[in-house]
């Protein structure tokens, strides 16, 4: 089997130095960082968004390093701003003003057709997307397929916004709650490479979705590069977790793609269950009970990631990344996933400001 390449896409929030909160500052902060990053700095659908894409790698350190090196030139770009880059699923203190959208026509139409789905005080949502490849469609769905009873645990490992509107929203992921108003975020549909096709044609004619690159599936083939990308984390500040969650995804992946090949018969896990398994991730992350997919029952969820890692072993084996995953993983699990290093921030001082802060070093440390 080969082996599979990842990149990472990593949303970052804007903040303003002095307020904590988010600032629409980006197109002047992409500018200048596309200066040394070219098309690797991008926008997002709010102007106090930005989002990096790193290039495929078959390596966990060239992947570690790349991410180091684009939050350093986001950093420095958006120094100049009078602003931090801020690595959080949701932003912690709301926006002093109403934010606006990025004024590109796409987002425009986005804006106005959507408008209901989100909102522009706690509608800004930021995501870490992980892809597997190099993957022809056909395969990538079959992937997706048998990554989906897999996919909550890996959620519940990547949790990082708990607080939002200067609360503390009770979830340790609030942005999978937010990110659920908008179409076709979820599970994605049991589907072969003609149903795919047939299917994504009917929810752009129904008017679902305005193009193929709106499908947010928890797994979905992505519609620009050969990949598989999983779509359920959130932004996490620790780059040594962004990578942990990249090598999970890449060895599971090797994993299934051997069943898929060897034709052993996938399991099949009834989408009301998997629904409820990403709302206990959602809700609970690494702290408390999830719902293991495969069985119904509750389960402590940090067991859950425990089997996962298992699952993936024998392919972190083949690829050297073993020692790594373990031990970030023992340090997740000791300290909490991203939700909780944020409440124990905010539980210093109760100041929000203080969680911010944090987050701000932690993301420019990398």
């Amino acid at each position: 089997m080969k082996i599979l390449t990842m990149g990472v896409e990593e949303e970052f929030v804007l903040v303003d130095r002095a307020t904590r909160a988010p600032v629409g500052r980006a197109p002047r902060v992409i500018t200048a960082a596309a200066e040394v990053l070219g098309g690797q700095v991008q926008k997002e659908f709010f102007n106090a968004q930005v989002e990096t894409t790193t290039q495929p790698t078959a390596s966990c350190r060239d992947l570690r390093d790349e991410l180091v090196w684009l939050r350093s030139v986001i950093t420095d770009a958006a120094r100049t701003e009078n602003c931090l880059p801020v690595a959080s699923g949701t932003s912690v203190v709301p926006p002093e003003s109403p934010l606006t959208v990025t004024d590109t026509d796409r987002y425009r139409r986005m804006a106005h057709r959507f408008a209901t789905r989100f909102s522009p005080v706690d509608g800004l949502l930021c995501g870490c997307h992980v892809h597997v490849g190099t993957l022809d469609r056909e395969s990538a769905l079959a992937l997706s397929r048998r990554m989906a009873p897999w996919l909550p645990a890996l959620q519940a490992l990547s949790t990082n916004s708990p607080f939002a509107r200067r609360r503390d929203t009770g979830f340790d992921s609030w942005r999978s709650v937010e990110y659920a108003r908008w179409p076709t975020v979820g599970p994605a549909p049991a589907l072969d490479e003609p149903g795919y096709l047939a299917h994504v044609a009917e929810l752009v004619r129904s008017g679902t979705v305005m193009d193929p690159h709106m499908l947010y599936w928890h797994a979905r083939p992505s519609d620009h590069v050969p990949t598989l990308e999983i779509r359920v984390a959130d932004a996490n500040a620790d780059v040594r977790t962004v990578v942990m969650l990249a090598a999970l995804v890449r060895g599971l992946g090797t994993v299934l793609l051997r069943e898929e090949a060897d034709r052993r018969p996938a399991p099949r896990v009834p989408l009301r269950r998997l629904l409820l398994a990403h709302e206990m991730a959602a809700r609970h992350g690494l702290s408390g009970y999830g719902i293991d997919p495969f069985t119904g029952r509750e389960r402590p969820a940090a067991e859950l990631v425990d089997r996962l890692v298992r699952r993936a072993l024998p392919a972190l084996d083949d690829t050297g990344d073993t020692a790594r995953v373990l031990r970030q993983w023992h340090h997740v699990r000791t300290h909490g996933a991203g939700a909780a290093v944020q409440r124990v921030a905010y539980r210093r001082h109760g100041r929000l400001a203080d969680v911010v802060d944090d987050l701000a070093r932690l993301t420019a440390r990398a």
